[in-house]
């Protein structure tokens, strides 16, 4: 979402390269650059600067059509994406999601509805049932349609008819897509690499300054997330390595991305969540909407035992935190710090669903600071109770805050070191 989106686009500034890992186009990413609003799902948010080589690596699944579409809608707000074709490198070993593979996940989305009265809350992208295709050895790669096309007609023709053997009321119009594929053969293939060679030449020439963005978020990891209301990638940092193709030394600082409160999109457990004003508040003044789906966001008070978990799993060597200000006008702050099931403190985050819906989180309550903070520009501008909820996330979690973010613009993004 836009925190992470400016967190970014802040790192970036200075990065020669920026690089997605994993996900496809359900994630969501919002820009702003010379006061024009970008919206990016599959690109590298970091393609606004000119000087940057953006990288999806091959643990990323590419929509080709969500692809160019992204890249024309956002070419035609502002000048941020000129020339985007010849700063955009893909990895041969990508795979794609075709068509089919979202018009299935709406498909299974309403099975589940049907069958378990819950759906997951996919954003119905394709992204579960190409993940799923590429673990059952079925999928087509980059690489595939780059190489000889009668082929990649054969395999995509067997795939289809399995997909459809599966889902009697799947239509697919074989032929018109193999068309529609055809013609971006052409377009893609001056962006197309090998991979793991073009990553090992970035890290091993002149040093550069290489960012990864993960999309999503650690609680949506396929094996750490709230499953099964997770995404289908490993979100956490061990997506880095796999999704480039690069060696887990060359991975250097790993900076978490947190917003003041807590937020989810969708279904699944949500301890903090307060389903009251102070919700409504935070989702209001939060403009707390999916980017992908137009969903409102839950919102909650920030939760350490998560931020905790997802310390574990990735390393923070430093945190941003966002949206401080939307916290101004709140007399008092609640900070989850611990959780208690059956009235036993428990020392870890439950993995089984049930459980974590019986969690009870164990609040501090800090003072608000009921004043303005969006104007602040250096640590020592914000008000004194401010500056001691940030402390207090730092020592509850033992990794210092970086960043701290008061509003939209690159300037309202407070660094601290």
């Amino acid at each position: 979402d836009e925190g992470k989106g400016k967190v970014v686009d802040l790192l970036a500034q200075d990065a020669d390269m920026v690089c997605r890992c994993q996900g496809g186009n359900n994630a969501g990413h919002t820009v702003v650059v010379d006061s024009v609003e970008y919206d990016f799902h599959l690109l590298p948010s970091g393609i606004t600067n000119p000087k940057v080589t953006a990288f999806i690596g091959n643990g990323v699944v590419i929509h080709l059509p969500g692809l160019f579409e992204e890249a024309e809608k956002n070419l035609r707000k502002g000048k941020g994406l000129n020339d985007w074709e010849k700063r955009l490198i893909i990895s041969d070993r990508a795979h794609i999601v075709f068509d089919f593979h979202q018009a299935v996940d709406g498909i299974q989305e309403q099975q589940r509805q049907e069958q378990a009265g819950k759906n997951l809350g996919t954003t119905k992208k394709g992204i579960g049932p190409v993940y799923s295709a590429k673990a059952a050895r079925s999928g087509l790669r980059i690489c595939d349609l780059l190489a000889d096309f009668h082929q990649f007609s054969e395999r995509y023709k067997v795939l289809a008819q399995q997909y459809k053997s599966m889902y009697p009321t799947l239509e697919i119009d074989i032929e018109g897509e193999l068309v529609k594929l055809k013609d971006y053969v052409e377009q893609l293939k001056p962006m197309v690499r090998d991979g793991v060679h073009y990553m090992y030449e970035a890290l091993h020439g002149p040093p550069k300054k290489i960012l990864v963005e993960g999309a999503n978020a650690a609680l949506l990891d396929i094996d750490f997330g709230t499953y099964p209301f997770v995404t289908s990638s490993n979100c956490t940092v061990g997506g880095v390595c796999t999704g480039l193709g690069m060696p887990p030394q060359n991975v250097g600082e790993v900076y978490g991305v947190v917003k003041a409160y807590t937020t989810r999109v969708g279904i699944g457990a949500f301890p903090s969540e307060q389903c009251n004003d102070i919700g409504e508040l935070l989702q209001s003044r939060g403009k707390e909407v999916g980017v992908t789906t137009g969903r409102k966001r839950r919102c909650g008070w920030l939760d350490l035992v998560l931020l905790k978990y997802a310390h574990m799993i990735n390393g923070f060597t430093a945190l941003a935190l966002t949206k401080l200000d939307i916290l101004d006008v709140l007399p008092e702050i609640k900070v989850g710090v611990a959780y208690k099931v059956d009235n036993e403190t428990i020392p870890h985050f439950p993995a089984n669903q049930e459980v974590l819906h019986r969690v009870e989180v164990q609040y501090e309550t800090l003072p608000g600071w009921s004043s303005d903070t969006s104007t602040a520009r250096s640590f020592e501008d914000l008000p004194e109770s401010a500056q001691k909820y940030v402390r207090f996330i730092e020592d509850h979690v033992g990794v210092p805050v970086k960043w701290i973010g008061v509003g939209k613009s690159r300037e309202s993004m407070i660094q601290l070191f």
